[in-house]
């Protein structure tokens, strides 16, 4: 059996302290000399997630323990804080932007680059997005050009999410709130990721994205997806170039494939997911 360890990281961006992410790296234990040659996959959460919640802590031990390194980090701006599990920094939750959430990923990415995960090969790298993860995960990649594989589980075809009446109340009043239905939260959101949305329309287009995208790609949904349509992701699929994505429609289950938060066992939804990711993954590493 392959011994697995978990490492943490923690980064902060250069131009304001404020914005730090905290990571794990899930990878087998090394032994001996450490060299710098494993795949790595980076996970990422989606709107009002992070990075140890539900399924995530499972996928990245599965794909540890199949050789690979797993990636996964809270975003700068998710809300949760140092103790990795509360939404005890509604501050740089309300100042967060779909703008900053790429910029995390691309400060991991550089971090991965300049060495600072030791063992992982900087140069293969593959993609997992949940929800809103997945819609950033394509955006990613397309710009970037450089990943292995990308799959999404229930990817937004959309960042665009809000009515015109909940647009007005942001515009007039500086903010939205947000209701965390798990914890019972309120979390304000400031106007300004509205602006970034508006303003970043053309970057931000999911579609698009997944037109330029260079990528073997999976496409995972819910039938039953009481959040993001499946239809969703039946767009994306038809976006990307012919025979360069397939697409697995998991019948009757929702947006997290029976997962629930904390996860105390494993539904038949999410290992049906789980293997055909490792599939994914271990196939273009």
């Amino acid at each position: 059996m392959t011994t697995l360890q978990t490492r943490t990281f923690r980064l902060a961006h250069s131009g304001d302290p404020r914005r730090v992410i905290r990571g794990k790296i899930d990878a087998p234990a090394r032994s001996g000399r450490a060299r710098n040659d494993l795949p790595h996959v980076i996970l990422l959460h989606g709107f009002k997630g992070f990075m140890d919640w539900g399924f995530f802590p499972d996928m990245a031990r599965r794909i540890a323990a199949h050789g690979l390194a797993a990636v996964r980090f809270n975003a700068s701006g998710c809300g949760v804080g140092e103790d990795l599990e509360t939404f005890s920094e509604p501050e740089a939750f309300a100042r967060n932007t779909l703008s900053r959430e790429i910029e995390d990923l691309e400060t991991v990415r550089a971090w991965i680059r300049s060495g600072g995960a030791e063992g992982i090969d900087p140069g293969r790298t593959s993609l997992i997005g949940h929800s809103r993860g997945g819609g950033l995960a394509f955006i990613h990649a397309s710009e970037r050009g450089d990943c292995r594989c990308v799959v999404t589980f229930a990817a937004v075809a959309s960042f665009d999410r809000f009515g015109e009446q909940e647009k007005h109340l942001w515009r007039r009043q500086g903010f939205l709130p947000i209701l965390n239905a798990r914890t019972g939260q309120t979390l304000n959101l400031d106007v300004s990721a509205l602006e970034d949305l508006e303003r970043n329309a053309a970057r931000f287009d999911v579609p698009a994205a997944c037109r330029r995208l260079g990528a073997p790609t999976l496409l995972v949904h819910g039938t039953a997806d009481e959040s993001v349509p499946a239809r969703e992701s039946e767009i994306l699929f038809s976006s990307i170039v012919p025979g360069q994505a397939s697409m697995l429609l998991i019948e009757g289950s929702g947006h997290t494939f029976g997962v629930r938060h904390p996860m105390t066992d494993s539904p038949e939804p999410w290992e049906r997911v789980a293997e055909a990711t490792l599939e994914m993954i271990l196939r273009h590493a």
